[in-house]
C-alpha cells in the first residue's frame, strides 16, 4: 500500500537532514535517542524499578516494568534497537511502558554494551547473561520464568534470536516465544528490499553497512562471512530447529523487509511454528513513531497480540 501519509509527512521534516551513516558516533546517538520525542506519551506503570543485572562481564543495567505488582506475570526481556552502537534504556522506555500495560507483562529494558567501544560479541554476552540472570530471579521479578519470551527490534530483535539459538544449544533456560520486529539479520544487505529501499526511509543501506561494519569491528573488507551468532541469516539449516515458536513483523517501507520474511520462512522449514506479518505503509522506526503517525500503532498492536498469544490462557499468580 501507499506510504502512510503522516509517515511521509515525518519523513518531509527529515529531508534536509544528513544521512544516519554520515554522522559521528555522538551524533548518531543523540539522533536515535531524539526519535523518543515521536512516540506517544509514556503511560504510567504501577512498578518500575532500574536494576543491575550481576553477570560474568560485570553488571548491566535493567528497568523492570510490571503492571500489576503482587501477581506473577509473563516475562519479556526486551532488547532495544540502534544498530548495536546506539539506543538504550531510555530510547526504549515508552514502548516498553506500553508493552508493559498492553501485554500485561514484566517488562525487562535492557541496556547492553554497544559498539564500537564494546563490539560483537559484547551485546550477545550481556543478552545472553540477563537472559539467564532473568530466569534464575524471576520470582523475586515478579515473573513467570515459565512463560519467558525474547524480543527487540532491529538490532535488538537480532540479539532476541540468537540468545534463543544459544539458550537451545545450552539447555536453557527455557523460552517460549521469540519477537522480533524488523530484525537486522543478514550483513549481505543485497535482498530486493535493500535495492528498492536503499534511500530516502531513515534507515539506509549506508547506515546498516556502518552498523555491521562497527559491530563486527570489520571497517573494511566483506561482510558475507560473518559469524552466524552475529548474523542469524547465515546459520545453517541444523542451528534452526528446535527453537521456540517466533512471531516476526516486518515493516512495508524498510530495506530489511525482505531479511526479516526470509528468516521467518527458513525457521517455518526448520519446523518452528513462525508467525510474520508485513505492516503496510510504515517504516523501519515505525515502533517509535505512534506520537507522529497514529497508524504506526498497529506494529505495537500487532507486537501485543503475539505476546499475549504466546503467554496463552493461563491467569496470573497471587504471590501472596
Amino acid at each position: 500500500m501507499p506510504l502512510d501519509p503522516d509517515v511521509r509527512a515525518y519523513l518531509s521534516t527529515l529531508a534536509d537532514g544528513p544521512d544516519l551513516g554520515a554522522l559521528s558516533l555522538a551524533e548518531l546517538r543523540a539522533a536515535v535517542e531524539g526519535i523518543t520525542a515521536s512516540c506517544a506519551p509514556a503511560p504510567e506503570v504501577a512498578e518500575v524499578r532500574d536494576l543491575s543485572a550481576d553477570t560474568a562481564a560485570g553488571p548491566v543495567p535493567v528497568r523492570l516494568y510490571h503492571p500489576a505488582p503482587g501477581t506473577v506475570l509473563p516475562m519479556v526481556l526486551y532488547f532495544h534497537g540502534g544498530g548495536w552502537m546506539s539506543g538504550s534504556i531510555g530510547h526504549m522506555d515508552p514502548v516498553c511502558r506500553k508493552l508493559a500495560r498492553e501485554a500485561e507483562a514484566v517488562v525487562l529494558n535492557v541496556g547492553y554494551r554497544l559498539a564500537p567501544e564494546h563490539p560483537f560479541p559484547a551485546a550477545l554476552d550481556d543478552a545472553r547473561a540477563v537472559t539467564a540472570w532473568a530466569a534464575a530471579h524471576a520470582r523475586g521479578l515478579g515473573g513467570d520464568a515459565g512463560r519467558l519470551v525474547v524480543a527487540g527490534d532491529s538490532a535488538g530483535a537480532n540479539l532476541a534470536t540468537v540468545v534463543a539459538m544459544l539458550a537451545r544449544r545450552d539447555g536453557g533456560p527455557g523460552i517460549a516465544h521469540q519477537l522480533l520486529v524488523c530484525p537486522a539479520l543478514d550483513p549481505r544487505m543485497d535482498t530486493p528490499s535493500y535495492r528498492r529501499l536503499a534511500d530516502g526511509y531513515v534507515c539506509t543501506r549506508r547506515t546498516m553497512e556502518l552498523c555491521w561494519r562497527t559491530y563486527l569491528d570489520r571497517p573494511h573488507g566483506p561482510l558475507d562471512d560473518a559469524p552466524a551468532l552475529a548474523a542469524p541469516a547465515l546459520a545453517p539449516a541444523r542451528d534452526l530447529e528446535g527453537l521456540p515458536p517466533a512471531t516476526v513483523l516486518t515493516m512495508e517501507y524498510d530495506p530489511l523487509c525482505d531479511e526479516g520474511e526470509e528468516y521467518a520462512a527458513r525457521l517455518a522449514v526448520a519446523g518452528v511454528p513462525v508467525a510474520v506479518h508485513r505492516c503496510p505503509g510504515v517504516i523501519h522506526s515505525a515502533l517509535h513513531l505512534d506520537g507522529v503517525a497514529p497508524a504506526t500503532a498497529q506494529v505495537r498492536a500487532r507486537a501485543v497480540a503475539a505476546l499475549r498469544s504466546a503467554f496463552g490462557a493461563a491467569p496470573s499468580v497471587p504471590t501472596a
